[in-house]
């Protein structure tokens, strides 16, 4: 039975990953990497570990004493973690974080992708186990957008990839296409909770990939958190990239977007 490795952060993403990895007939050895990830995943692992982010030489002791070549990578890690001092790094982790020439995303992960071709240890495409959970092209909820949101949806579509291009953020909060929010280091909940608050109801939020996505990490992903959010600062409109963002909990997001009058879209 062919191995993987499976890192782990924020979310229900890593819990699909693992289902669909063990439906597939792959053995799981999972590894969650912030206090905050979820145990459910054990459910469908051969072996499951708490290491932290931080704990870099642990981390690669770990899967290389198990046999493990491939990795995914799957759930949110934030970059916050570098500054809020909730995770200590060892010295290997240490030493890779001021060797780099700055601090943006693909910078850091690409990083550390090097670190585990070092080790022999091949990081795969996160999509490539959860696929089927890309919207195609088209309105998922029961409402269509109105006139007035599908213009900011295709205005917030534009500035959202030139934001990925610039390995910023992938989510934009637009009222009659004027600019409410950009992410930045926050994540894409705080993003709409400032943005939502400007635009004082009626945002349209936008999430895409970056124009060089690397499917290895940060593909972006939405889900019914993402549409409690939304509810919470009244924004009425979601537009996702077809095909390249992940939709997490689909019937229940759907379902709890429809209650709230929230408009979903893959463009």
């Amino acid at each position: 039975m062919d191995k993987i490795g499976l890192l782990a952060g924020v979310g229900k993403l890593p819990v699909e990953s693992a289902r669909a990895a063990s439906q597939l007939g792959y053995e799981v050895y999972a590894v969650g990497l912030l206090p905050d990830t979820d145990p459910q995943i054990a459910e469908f692992a051969k072996d499951y570990q708490q290491i932290s982010v931080g704990q870099l030489d642990a981390l690669l002791k770990y899967l290389k004493s198990n046999g493990i070549e491939k990795v995914t990578m799957i759930g949110k890690v934030t970059k916050e973690y570098l500054y809020n001092g909730k995770i200590i790094p060892d010295q290997r982790m240490l030493e890779l974080i001021m060797s780099l020439p700055d601090r943006s995303d693909n910078t850091i992960m690409l990083a550390f992708i090097r670190e585990l071709a070092k080790e022999g240890l091949q990081a795969f495409d996160q999509t490539a186990l959860i696929h089927k959970l890309m919207p195609r092209r088209g309105t998922i909820t029961s409402r269509e957008p109105s006139s007035v949101e599908r213009q900011d949806m295709e205005f917030g579509f534009m500035i959202a990839k030139e934001l990925g291009r610039f390995d910023i953020g992938q989510t934009v909060v637009v009222k009659n296409r004027a600019v409410m929010a950009l992410e930045a280091i926050e994540g894409t909940d705080e993003c709409i909770r400032r943005g939502g608050k400007l635009a004082n109801g009626g945002a349209v939020v936008t999430k895409v990939s970056k124009p060089e996505q690397d499917n290895r990490f940060d593909v972006p992903t939405v889900g019914k958190r993402t549409i409690e959010v939304m509810a919470e600062v009244g924004a009425t409109a979601l537009a996702i990239e077809a095909n390249k963002t992940l939709l997490v909990d689909r019937a229940s997001s759907v379902a709890f977007a429809d209650e709230k009058g929230i408009t979903i879209v893959a463009m």
